[in-house]
């Protein structure tokens, strides 16, 4: 066994295609099969269901690509201890972001990486809050950025940015007049949230201090959304409202930020933060991430007198 064996049942796991897991790995795909079939010689075990299309892992491959990841990760790490040791910025960072964050992050991070941080080679992939930290942790991803606090016991959590919640009210909504939204007043069903994956719709509830229940009974029409965007659309057609994130109110058109509204005596903020594993040892790339980050948001936002008003997860 060997650590390019391990590197093309990877690649294998991740394409679920050996001719793609051979062309990203720069070998042919006989070599690929060959040193995978030698491995599964070697363990006396089939990590690949080869009749399967695409190609799956048998039940023990999945253990095995699992360890594969973990073994690969510290193996990495000696490599990364010396970069990091030498201040080396430069390298491959794989950076999750969670959707309701990348619609307005990724253009500028793109664009700062281009302008300032040519050396490293960002990779961006728009993942869930749970997606990203079994990524993280696998070693899949190098970093996120999503909303906090986690305090989660395998991630580093590092703050960078706050941003506050703003009510998007319909015209045709009996709050529409009101300057400042009394969150008191307001019942979930007047509420058009996201899916119960996002991490935002359990801030809504919390900001509101609703429970999660069932509209069945009580509304009409019950329409849950991936999309912020989509909820915007669905509000400026329908009673209601919705809540969003400073940076997305800060991308509306004219004529919709005259339907943004404050809320009455609150100030509430999300926490955005970059995670990476508490082993991730390349701190100056690291660093390089956040400064990109910080770079990429207003500096209203990097404020962090604001954490004392964030909205729990």
């Amino acid at each position: 066994m060997n650590v390019q064996q391990l590197e093309y049942v990877i690649a294998v796991d991740n394409f679920r295609h050996f001719a793609k897991a051979a062309e990203m790995c720069c070998v042919t795909q006989p070599t690929l099969s060959m040193m995978i079939q030698k491995l599964e010689e070697e363990l006396n075990v089939k990590i690949f269901d080869r009749t399967k299309h695409p190609v799956e892992p048998t039940a023990i491959g999945r253990q095995i690509i699992d360890q594969a990841r973990i073994s690969l990760k510290y193996f990495n790490q000696i490599k990364e201890i010396i970069e990091s040791e030498q201040n080396v910025v430069k390298g491959k960072f794989t950076l999750g972001i969670i959707p309701t964050i990348a619609s307005y992050l990724v253009p500028v991070l793109l664009q700062k990486q281009q302008d300032s941080f040519r050396e490293i080679e960002l990779t961006l992939k728009e993942n869930t809050t749970g997606e990203m930290i079994k990524n993280i942790l696998n070693g899949t991803l190098d970093g996120g950025v999503l909303a906090g606090p986690l305090n989660h016991p395998g991630l580093a959590e590092f703050p960078v940015y706050y941003e506050k919640f703003y009510a998007y009210v319909s015209p045709q909504d009996k709050h529409y007049k009101e300057k400042a939204i009394d969150l008191n007043a307001i019942d979930i069903n007047d509420l058009w949230l996201l899916e119960n994956e996002h991490c935002l719709r359990g801030q809504i509830e919390r900001l509101c201090l609703m429970k999660k229940k069932s509209l069945a009974g009580n509304a009409s029409v019950k329409y849950e959304s991936g999309s912020i965007d989509t909820l915007i659309h669905v509000v400026d057609y329908n009673p209601g409202m919705t809540i969003i994130p400073e940076m997305h109110a800060m991308g509306l058109s004219e004529d919709k930020q005259e339907n943004l509204r404050v809320f009455k005596n609150l100030t509430a903020v999300r926490e955005v933060c970059v995670v990476v594993s508490k082993e991730y040892v390349r701190k100056t790339l690291l660093n390089s991430i956040l400064e990109i980050v910080k770079s990429s948001v207003p500096k209203s936002m990097l404020d962090p007198k604001l954490k004392a008003f964030v909205v729990d997860l």
